[in-house]
């Protein structure tokens, strides 16, 4: 269902019977709200599930950038209004890692339990140059000429050689993703600046990553739980970025378990 909230037009999905505990889902850079699919599957039989598609991605709108975390946020905020969300738990991965954490922070009264996956609140060491240049590749060339790049560091080597569906799926969300969303989340990611005011999340935060995460790796999820008061850090094992597609069954456990605690 496309809605507007803050001003845009976002593809959104509530599903969940009625009453129960509301999960919001934010997603990562270059992919939709389908990349919950087999999350939201799972959870919608006890719980309310609310995804959505970052702008200009998916079937939300194109708006040119850039974008900033408080914009992001704003945005979750403004969807959950839409739907008359008071309180939720909130799943974030990547860039949607770091929508949850500014939500926590600015919305502490509507962030019931947290997670936060494959995700950073600092740049790691070196990682400043990659943002220019990514904005540039894919405003010069398009999505198109990052999807292989994209692809290696998101799976660990081989582990789609026999799922081509999983395969043609995540590379269709890449290229599906607009240029000005694109190029707008990065600049947020660029500038993202988190690590010294996420101590105050009083949320309750599960932090999960894949051993082999390049691009947002063990040292920055291992920064997150120190950060964050009463956090529990997970790690995948053979597992790299896209954890909630790549090994769904493990991360929902991890998921289910963390949303049931108190």
């Amino acid at each position: 269902m496309t809605i507007t909230a803050n001003g845009t037009e976002f593809e959104t999905s509530f599903e969940g019977p009625e009453g129960a505990p509301v999960v919001t889902m934010s997603h990562s850079l270059c992919c939709d709200l389908s990349a919950w699919d087999e999350l939201a599957g799972d959870l919608k039989k006890d719980h309310r599930v609310l995804r959505y598609s970052l702008r200009g991605h998916g079937k939300s709108a194109p708006v040119p950038g850039p974008y900033d975390f408080r914009m992001l946020a704003a945005d979750v905020a403004a969807i959950q209004d839409a739907y008359g969300v008071t309180e939720s738990h909130f799943v974030g991965l990547s860039i949607g890692g770091m929508i949850a954490q500014e939500f926590a922070l600015n919305y502490p009264e509507r962030t019931l339990n947290l997670v936060i996956s494959s995700s950073l609140c600092a740049l790691p060491d070196g990682a400043a140059a990659l943002w220019p240049e990514r904005i540039r590749l894919a405003a010069e060339e398009g999505l198109a000429a990052t999807v292989d790049p994209t692809m290696s560091r998101w799976f660990v080597e081989g582990s789609l050689g026999d799922r081509p569906e999983l395969d043609a799926r995540v590379r269709k969300m890449i290229v599906e993703t607009s240029v000005e969303g694109y190029i707008g989340c990065c600049h947020a990611i660029a500038g993202i600046d988190l690590k010294d005011r996420i101590p105050a999340i009083r949320a309750k935060a599960l932090v999960i990553v894949g051993r082999e995460d390049m691009g947002t790796p063990l040292s920055s999820s291992e920064l997150i739980h120190r950060q964050i008061e009463g956090s529990k850090l997970v790690v995948i094992d053979n597992a790299a970025h896209q954890l909630a597609i790549d090994k769904p069954e493990e991360f929902n456990r991890h998921v289910r378990t963390h949303l049931a605690s108190v």
